[in-house]
């Protein structure tokens, strides 16, 4: 005879099971669709000209795990032709953020790779009136090496500020019975100026997104904020 206490063990377990499927992922929800990272991003805006490097992220040997993560990746180094100043960008694009696969923040990347924090802080960068885009801010220190890098990361519409909100809106996602792709953007700087060093980053930014084409912008910034920004932007 099974007793009270098996039936409730088995009606826990039924209803584990039954969340679990329902927080199965059943469909993809991707921005860049069959598109071509590389493609919308302009090698030249403004004052700024770009050349294609290939050290900017841990190497992609087919089985490394930045292969497995990022399904196209953007690395470039831009050079202001008024100025002199270096930007070097990252992209970064996975068509399936899960728990397995899931953008590397680069405030855990810095330090795995020899670098200290000497600065983190989440804020927002204004793009153009009443339109801001979250982003954090980080100095990195090393021997003989500073990196001053202001970035953002996007999972589907969402613009999460730190791994606690990553998760969070990837738990959201898969709630709702979908997983999102994800995207990764971090400008940096070398030198020994942070303050001026993040200005730099922050203004190719800026001048950066406003070269790129309203269509292309959700997936840099997410659909909601790409309009309006698109809409402050056109009028300006």
């Amino acid at each position: 005879m099974i007793g009270r206490h098996d039936l409730l063990i088995g009606g826990a377990c039924l209803a584990a099971a039954g969340a679990a499927y329902g927080l199965k992922p059943r469909r993809t929800v991707t921005l860049l669709g069959k598109g071509r990272l590389a493609d919308l991003v302009p090698l030249r805006f403004g004052a700024w000209a770009g050349r294609d490097v290939r050290d900017l992220v841990a190497p992609k040997e087919e089985n490394s795990l930045a292969a497995k993560l990022y399904s196209q990746t953007v690395e470039r180094v831009y050079r202001n032709d008024a100025t002199g100043d270096e930007v070097m960008m990252l992209l970064a694009y996975g068509s399936r953020e899960t728990d397995e696969l899931q953008l590397h923040r680069p405030e855990v990347c810095y330090p795995a790779f020899g670098f200290a924090l000497s600065h983190n802080s989440a804020t927002r960068l204004a793009l153009a009136s009443g339109v801001s885009l979250p982003i954090r801010r980080l100095v990195a220190d090393a021997p003989e090496r500073r990196e001053s890098i202001a970035y953002w990361s996007r999972l589907g519409d969402s613009l999460p500020s730190s791994g606690g909100e990553q998760r969070m809106d990837r738990f959201k996602a898969a709630l709702k019975g979908y997983v999102t792709d994800g995207l990764l953007a971090r400008f940096s700087v070398a030198g020994d100026d942070p303050d001026h060093d993040l200005a730099i980053a922050e203004s190719a930014i800026v001048q950066l997104l406003k070269a790129v084409s309203p269509s292309s912008l959700p997936v840099l910034i997410g659909s909601p904020l790409a309009h309006a920004f698109s809409s402050v932007w056109s009028r300006s």
